[in-house]
């Protein structure tokens, strides 16, 4: 079988619409499994990456999903549409007063997702066992660095002690794997990395750094800036050693390395997320909603597909099925990063969710 660049095979695709029944497919033969959820747009840090200083002109609220919107249109997802792992974002989802109460919406699904939330931690300390009382099975927490200075520099916030001690408590609270999410600064990126694995291993979470994509609000993003996989696992093999990890991939976005002592044995995971230099578009298997209602088949997508017009124009759950499966059905190859002709979408990565 011939394969495109991105792994996809080159064999005749589909014609006319998505089925009415079935998984969540494209016409690649893709099958949509995950469902990111954005909760908000809203932040309490400034990442540069992410950001402006001054930060964005946020959703309004009545734009925003209710609490209610939101349960019914994940319900679709998981009792009609296949969906078997649902993750809350943001923005930063610990500022959605509704978080608890989805989190126990899904929960109470049958069949009942693994439910997950991506969260930048400040505020975690306080909230995760009552997170985990409310269905939450495990946390992302986004750590860039370890060094206060250069925290400050990249969140625009001095509030390093905060994360870490939210970080503590998922892990009390039972939230496992806890796992690292690091988007890498340019300058000290290479010297950081190191330093947070030794502090994962140390503490038992498992880091995942991944490749700085073109999501920033600005558009700034330039490729050449970019830290790509091998010259992180260039640094990490300086400190340690590391080989595959033998386990299948799958759709998981991060390739796996074990970190291995000198006699052999497995001291933990550490994965990259090569979105730039070594796209996974052909594993694919997720779907996004954002806060204000809009079904994206890709980070990168130019079109939408909007819910909430429905949902508030009433809309039955059979119209709601029917709109998100001709959305996933209509996804492309790949999300073009690499392509000369490649436009970055209009919505930061704080408006289309992590």
């Amino acid at each position: 079988m011939t394969l495109t660049p991105l792994g996809l095979p080159t064999i005749a695709r589909p014609v006319g619409p998505a089925p009415a029944t079935g998984p969540l497919i494209d016409t690649f033969g893709r099958v949509a499994a995950d469902l990111r959820v954005s909760l908000t747009d809203r932040c309490n840090l400034r990442c540069t990456y992410c950001m402006p200083a001054e930060g964005l002109d946020w959703l309004p609220g009545a734009d925003l999903l209710t609490r209610d919107e939101l349960t019914r249109l994940i319900r679709v997802a998981v009792t009609r549409l296949g969906i078997t792992g649902v993750r809350f974002t943001g923005g930063e989802p610990l500022l959605s007063p509704h978080l608890e109460d989805v989190i126990a919406a899904a929960a109470a699904l049958q069949p009942r997702p693994a439910i997950a939330v991506t969260t930048n931690g400040i505020g975690l300390a306080k909230r995760a066992a009552t997170l985990k009382k409310a269905g939450l099975n495990r946390v992302n927490v986004s750590l860039d660095t370890l060094d206060p200075d250069r925290f400050a520099a990249i969140t625009r916030r001095r509030r390093l002690p905060e994360v870490l001690d939210g970080l503590a408590a998922a892990k009390a609270a039972g939230l496992s794997p806890v796992k690292v999410n690091a988007v890498l600064d340019p300058e000290t990126g290479l010297d950081d990395a190191p330093a947070l694995l030794r502090f994962c291993l140390e503490h038992g979470y498992q880091l995942r750094i991944i490749e700085q994509m073109p999501l920033d609000a600005g558009h700034h993003w330039q490729r050449g800036s970019v830290l790509q996989a091998d010259q992180i696992l260039t640094a990490l093999r300086r400190e340690f050693s590391l080989r595959p990890d033998p386990a299948p991939r799958g759709s998981a976005p991060a390739e796996l390395w074990q970190v291995v002592h000198d006699g052999g044995a497995v001291l933990g995971t550490v994965g990259v997320i090569a979105s730039v230099s070594a796209a996974f578009c052909s594993t694919c298997d997720r779907t996004r909603l954002t806060a204000d209602g809009q079904v994206r088949n890709c980070l990168f997508s130019q079109q939408e597909t909007d819910l909430r017009a429905l949902l508030r124009g009433g809309a039955d759950d059979d119209a709601l099925e029917a709109a998100w499966r001709a959305a996933m059905w209509a996804k492309a190859a790949g999300h073009g990063i690499n392509d000369p002709g490649f436009v970055q979408p209009d919505r930061p990565m704080s408006a289309i969710g992590g």
